[in-house]
């Protein structure tokens, strides 16, 4: 089957999260610094490769309000430059408050700020595509 590649955008890091091989459950992988495109770029060509990943699902953030924000914009400036690079399908989905529920569940297994800051990526991108899994998989 299809494995997608979860994707919450940051510009000091990004977040990133497998399928499984049936689509059903995603996993966090760790994140990506967010240091240059080539870096970026490689490392998930390198995922896509080893992961046998067919397309990619990424958080595009919008204001409670619904509406699209400076951040939204860094997004697809993101989506345009992997374009270049992965010739996979990209899906972006709405991520509004992805971020605060990762950053409350991981606080509730008494993560410190220090060690929160090192999952809260991973877990909102976990969070991002187990959302798209969720509204796009077949009961079984």
């Amino acid at each position: 089957m299809n494995r997608l590649l979860g994707i919450d955008y940051g510009t000091v890091r990004i977040g990133l999260a497998l399928s499984d091989p049936i689509g059903i459950l995603a996993t966090p992988l760790p994140f990506l610094d967010n240091k240059s495109p080539s870096q970026v770029i490689s490392a998930m060509t390198a995922l896509i490769e080893t992961h046998q990943i067919t397309g990619l699902v990424i958080g595009m953030p919008r204001n409670m309000d619904g509406t699209y924000g400076p951040s939204a914009q860094k997004v697809r400036d993101f989506i345009a430059q992997i374009q270049k690079s992965i010739s996979l399908p990209i899906t972006p989905i709405d991520e509004r408050l992805t971020t605060a529920q990762a950053s409350k569940q991981l606080s509730s297994i008494g993560l410190n700020q220090k060690q929160l800051r090192k999952k809260v990526d991973s877990s909102s991108a976990s969070l991002i595509l187990q959302q798209y899994l969720d509204r796009n998989t077949p009961l079984l």
